[in-house]
């Protein structure tokens, strides 16, 4: 009864699947490297199915020739007999070991290379791709569709050794009594016929229960996230939390019971129906026995045959939903990986080198790319509207023809309204995105066309909310360069104006920063964050809003430490500070994609036009925080 308890899908469900052509091909090219231990884990379903059919044919010797009758017996027999029914024990418990070893070997090392390889494409694909996918059903495709393709392998494994147990059953069974045989059989149409009815119905509950702990989980995750806990307690939500929580885990309960009954209904049916087939043999065997048909010893045996009949019957009955549902699940982790990264290495890549940090775009135009060319419409979509297709029309313009000079050493602000281009400019430089139109150097380079891991070696960036990972300080700062001394990560803080800090701390620069940070004020944050850009050592520093929402004493410190990080670098500023818009050498003013006027902060202000009205409405209110945001 093997994948009634799974229930991940149903037969219907599966049929109307998808699969892509060619997933069985490529299904066995995958497992290519298991081909020698595959061989050798059938070898062993063979031998077990072979050898677990001896025991009864043992059993039948040991009664009609050891036993006997009173009068005629065989004692020595009865010894070897019993030895070798140990012999047989002994045997089935090792090739039982080794097929789990294989199983687990084989099942395990698919898991493992699947997630190696998701992870590893998935990681490369563009910031376009994750803005878009759910990370929900990313993840769905690192555990379960991974879990479901390996039972690929368990299921191809449960049917040989269903048929070879069947074979195995059969031939013995119809050399000891062919009508015995043909009369177990005759169990077998109302065996299925429960199976069909009863299976389904067990399906849906399950796949019912499966979603209604997916929503469950969802809620977890939500509301026990530091953001999502803050809010609930900033809005008083508690109660009511626990309330949706205790509904949804109701829900759970509720469904299990039911998937439990139904279950343990199935199996008792089954059961029932098992026990009437091997009644059934009893009683016409001990007719026959009593006739003189049939030894004693033979009815014992086919009544053992019988109770290994309907197991695997049962088994093959129900195998399509298993095999349907390991290569859907193989096709769904295909589908990823088949998603090419939009913002990858040209083959001909060459590694920058030598940055001195010139950065030239010249007519640069850009609009963010079509949903169909960076995503997969499953990540994306709800069940109910999975099967819609995404667009293929690009978005609208957002830069057009944007020329512009950074020299080597200088700093470049970009200033302008919400939606403007700011930010997105500023990731055209380490090739967050790829420039539709015209082209961005850097040193004379076109970004295009040399290696991503040079040019990620080349900027550093600083944001807005500056993620740390759950980890210790020291480990988020060498995140930026794994091989850095003690010295240097303390040479970095102290740069970054952070060091005195994380001294006082009890575990210093072991200390856990929590999730995303949350045990760090936001200043603390931004100036580890400044020291790790400093750890890495970039030529080019980009700061996006770097300084925004701080208070005055903690931006001043953030500005000491920016005046490290900037000392003898090109950098480009999302200006949201005076200070920094005065300090800058340039400053281009964006408004609806195009730069719209260009200079220092002193000859933009005489000039007027926008950058003066941004100055009055905006920068002038005592330092107050832009009210607009990239």
């Amino acid at each position: 009864m093997r994948g009634h308890g799974r229930g991940h899908r149903d037969l219907a469900e599966l049929r109307a699947a998808n699969v892509t052509k060619g997933t069985n091909g490529r299904i066995w090219r995958f497992l290519k490297p298991y081909r020698l231990r595959l061989s050798l884990y059938l070898a062993v379903i063979v031998a077990s199915a072979v050898i677990g059919s001896i025991p009864p044919l043992l059993v039948r010797e040991l009664i009609d020739k050891g036993i006997g009758t009173q009068h005629q017996h065989n004692i020595h027999l009865v010894d070897v007999l019993a030895i070798a029914m140990v012999g047989v024990a002994l045997t089935t418990t090792a090739l039982s070991l080794l097929n789990r070893w294989f199983g687990s070997v084989i099942g395990e090392g698919i898991i493992y290379d699947l997630r190696a390889k998701l992870y590893d494409h998935v990681q490369r694909m563009p910031v376009a791709f994750f803005t878009r996918t759910q990370t929900g059903s990313l993840m769905s495709r690192l555990t379960n569709d991974v879990l479901d393709a390996q039972n690929a392998v368990s299921t191809a494994a449960s049917v040989l050794s269903d048929v070879l147990t069947l074979v195995a059953t059969l031939v013995p069974m119809f050399i000891l009594s062919p009508a015995i045989t043909g009369f177990a059989l005759l169990v077998l149409p109302p065996f299925i016929l429960l199976d069909r009815l009863m299976a389904g119905r067990i399906s849906r509950l399950a796949r019912h229960q499966m979603q209604l702990n997916a929503d469950m989980s969802v809620t977890m995750t939500e509301k026990f996230n530091v953001a999502g806990a803050l809010l609930v307690k900033l809005f008083g939500r508690p109660d009511s939390e626990s309330k949706e929580f205790a509904y949804r885990a109701g829900a759970v309960r509720d469904a299990g019971i039911r998937l439990a009954l139904f279950s343990r209904y199935l199996f008792a049916a089954l059961s029932l129906v098992g026990a009437v087939g091997t009644a059934a043999v009893y009683w016409l065997g001990g007719r026959e026995a009593v006739t003189g048909h049939l030894a004693v010893g033979t009815v014992v045996a086919l009544a053992a045959y019988v109770t290994r009949l309907y197991s695997p019957l049962t088994d093959l009955a129900s195998t399509r939903v298993d095999v349907l549902g390991a290569i859907v699940s193989f096709d769904r982790v295909f589908e990823v990986l088949d998603t090419p990264p939009t913002v990858a290495d040209k083959p001909d890549a060459v590694p920058l080198e030598n940055v001195q940090g010139r950065i030239e775009a010249t007519n640069v135009s850009f609009r963010y790319p079509a949903a169909a060319d960076v995503s997969v419409a499953s990540l994306e979509a709800s069940a109910e509207t999975v099967s819609e297709a995404l667009s293929t029309e690009p978005g609208a313009w957002v830069l057009q023809d944007v020329s512009f000079v950074a020299e080597p050493g200088t700093m470049t602000a970009l200033v302008g309204p919400s939606g403007a281009g700011k930010t997105t400019l500023s990731g055209l430089v380490p090739r967050l995105y790829d420039v539709v139109e015209g082209s961005l150097t850097i040193d004379g380079h076109d970004v295009r066309d040399v290696t991503l891991a040079s040019l990620s070696a080349a900027v550093g960036v600083v944001t807005q909310d500056a993620h740390l990972f759950h980890n210790s300080i020291a480990t988020n700062l060498r995140y930026a360069r794994p091989d850095a001394t003690d010295d240097e990560l303390v040479a970095a803080c102290r740069a970054a104006r952070i060091h005195d800090l994380i001294a006082s701390l009890p575990e210093g620069y072991d200390t856990v920063v929590g999730e995303r940070g949350y045990r760090l004020s936001g200043g603390e944050k931004q100036r580890v964050a400044i020291a790790r850009v400093l750890l890495k050592d970039p030529a080019i520093v980009i700061l996006d809003e770097a300084t925004a929402h701080l208070d005055s004493e903690t931006e001043l410190l953030v500005q000491q430490a920016l005046a490290a990080a900037l000392a003898g670098r090109t950098s480009m500023v999302i200006a949201h500070r005076l200070s920094t818009i005065q300090a800058a050498d340039q400053i281009l003013v964006l408004d609806d994609g195009h730069i719209v006027a260009r200079g220092t902060h002193t000859s933009l202000i005489a000039e007027g036009g926008l950058y003066a009205e941004l100055y009055q409405t905006q920068y002038l209110r005592g330092g107050e925080e832009l009210a607009a945001t990239p």
